[in-house]
């Protein structure tokens, strides 16, 4: 845990530095548009449209009476929106070390400042939109105070995706498959949680998979959120836990080792 002590310092210290480089990244990713940083919102903005005007709208489709809302769209995008700002920022931060390689070959900077960035990029993005629909269904449950755990939930889904984030731009910087094999993870990790379906529906003998995920836990505890307007179960809570300090003590032992090395892999 020293190491990820040094680190937490080292981002403490350059937290002016670490903003104008998320400012820059934010400005960076649409550079040359018309539209500049709105289209960063328009994405996930238009996503949630059209979930909802396909699946209840047109469609009116509904999920069983076990499922948290028999609205397929509502159930859509409450697992679909966290999902999407997981992926974002774990792909970002996973090639923000080998996209300012040449940056770290030539300058003392830590290589920690460069992952928090992507992260905190991105969460300026997502975690507006995910409070924003916390806001639009706050009416349907009277107001229920448990709304309040969406910001601990998603403080611990920025911790989560940043670690992991951090700990792939290692490896990636190490061995380049690493972005591939991720990249499919990515893309089929959406079938192995409750997001596209509840975990009712998901073989009973085979639930234990889901958990595997590490955003399935998150994703549970918005749908109890939003959805029913109840606080999430401690279960969802301590597999998120679980996994945030299962990463940081993998984090420590990467960072420890690859230190001396990691501006000539990058």
């Amino acid at each position: 845990m020293t190491a990820i002590a040094e680190e937490a310092r080292a981002v403490w210290r350059a937290r002016s530095l670490v903003w104008v480089l998320t400012r820059r990244e934010i400005a960076a990713r649409n550079a040359g548009s018309a539209g500049g940083w709105l289209w960063s919102y328009a994405q996930p903005l238009l996503m949630v449209a059209a979930y909802y005007l396909v699946f209840d709208v047109v469609f009116a489709m509904r999920l069983g009476d076990n499922a948290p809302t028999r609205a397929v769209g509502a159930f859509l995008v409450v697992g679909a929106l966290p999902w999407m700002a997981f992926c974002d920022t774990v792909s970002r931060a996973m090639n923000s070390l080998i996209d300012a390689g040449s940056l770290l070959q030539r300058s003392p900077l830590p290589a920690v400042l460069f992952p928090v960035r992507s992260a905190l990029a991105s969460t300026v993005i997502y975690a507006p939109i995910m409070l924003a629909l916390a806001l639009a269904y706050t009416p349907l449950h009277r107001f229920n105070p448990a709304l309040v755990a969406m910001l601990p939930l998603l403080v611990l889904q920025l911790l989560l995706s940043l670690v992991l984030g951090y700990l792939l731009a290692i490896f990636a910087a190490a061995m380049r498959d690493t972005l591939q094999v991720v990249a499919f993870l990515l893309s089929v990790g959406i079938f192995l949680s409750p997001v596209l379906f509840p975990a009712t529906m998901f073989p009973q003998h085979w639930r234990w998979v889901l958990w595997l995920n590490p955003m399935s836990a998150p994703v549970t505890g918005y749908q109890a959120i939003l959805l029913q307007g109840q606080w999430p179960e401690w279960s969802a809570w301590l597999v998120t836990m679980g996994w945030l300090v299962l990463l940081i003590a993998v984090l420590g032992i990467v960072v420890s080792r690859s230190r001396d090395q990691l501006a000539d892999w990058l």
